[in-house]
């Protein structure tokens, strides 16, 4: 392996934007029409999806090539950290929006709707007799009688298999430091496992929810809320748990050492970001 130059590091000119561009607005086009009622939509996106992976195995491979011929010095190092800060950054303000929507909804438009405070004429003018209650479809039952997801069983057992992944990716981060590989490669591989098993839960909650609660994206503002903030959570699961997977293959590969391996860093601050989001949604979702 050669050592990083002592210059910043300016990559070749790549061809891997634009084809992530492309998969962008082909995954764009299909979800929309496919919403919409268009059949050709699923197969639009389905392209889509199918250019974004080719896209991000060809980038990301060539990222990881460059850094193995130590190509990239301390000061590329640190861009990198400061990259990976921003977007999670980013990401805790996406999800910042959607706790505002729900605390907006619960705290402020519902109980107007409901007529407390001075609002009384709201309620007697609009919507006389809606009593300002959480959880709620809304003024006019939106989506009919549904039930309410409870904090335990699948959504408890989420949370205990979320929790543990956070302890075991840390295990791998010391054990790398440590330069003990075989703990490495069991705990990472343990974590990406568990990130799976809460991916294939969290479906089995939403088959429960649709088939036997009547609990749907379209029960009004609770069911709208429960959905988008659970289902990109759950999004972000499956993500992180792929890259998890990424670097336990890098690690069985023989890559990082105790002193650089920013990668599986990054992965495991996201992945950190991902289950103290839970902690949040578990908490103002389910229980309260």
């Amino acid at each position: 392996m050669s050592h990083a130059p002592d210059s910043y590091y300016v990559p070749h000119g790549s061809h891997w934007p634009i084809v992530g561009s492309i998969g962008l607005l082909f995954l764009m086009l299909g979800v929309s029409t496919w919403l919409n009622g268009a059949d050709a939509g699923f197969w639009v996106m389905m392209a889509g999806v199918g250019i974004m992976v080719i896209m991000l195995a060809g980038w990301f491979g060539t990222v990881i090539n460059e850094s193995v011929h130590g190509l990239y010095n301390a000061q590329v190092d640190k861009s990198f950290r400061m990259g990976m800060f921003w977007f999670i950054f980013s990401e805790v303000m996406f999800f910042a929006a959607f706790f505002g929507a729900l605390f907006y909804a619960r705290n402020m438009s519902v109980p107007w709707l409901g007529g407390d405070s001075n609002n009384f004429f709201t309620n007697l003018l609009l919507w006389e007799g809606y009593e300002s209650t959480w959880p709620t479809n809304g003024p006019g039952e939106v989506g009919g009688d549904y039930e309410v997801m409870g904090p335990f069983g699948l959504p408890l057992i989420n949370t205990a298999i979320l929790l543990t992944s956070s302890v075991t990716v840390t295990i791998a981060h010391h054990a790398l430091i440590s330069g003990k590989r075989a703990i490495l490669g069991t705990f990472l591989a343990l974590t990406a496992i568990l990130g799976f098993i809460f991916v294939y839960m969290q479906a089995v909650e939403y088959i429960e929810a649709y088939e036997h609660m009547n609990l749907k994206l379209t029960s009004g503002i609770y069911g709208s809320t429960f959905f988008m903030l659970t289902g990109f959570h759950g999004m972000h699961v499956t993500i992180g748990a792929i890259m998890l997977t990424i670097i336990w293959l890098r690690v069985v590969k023989g890559h990082f050492t105790p002193d650089k391996h920013f990668a599986f860093e990054a992965v495991a601050w996201y992945w950190h970001f991902v289950d103290v989001v839970w902690v949040g949604l578990y908490v103002f979702v389910y229980w309260m």
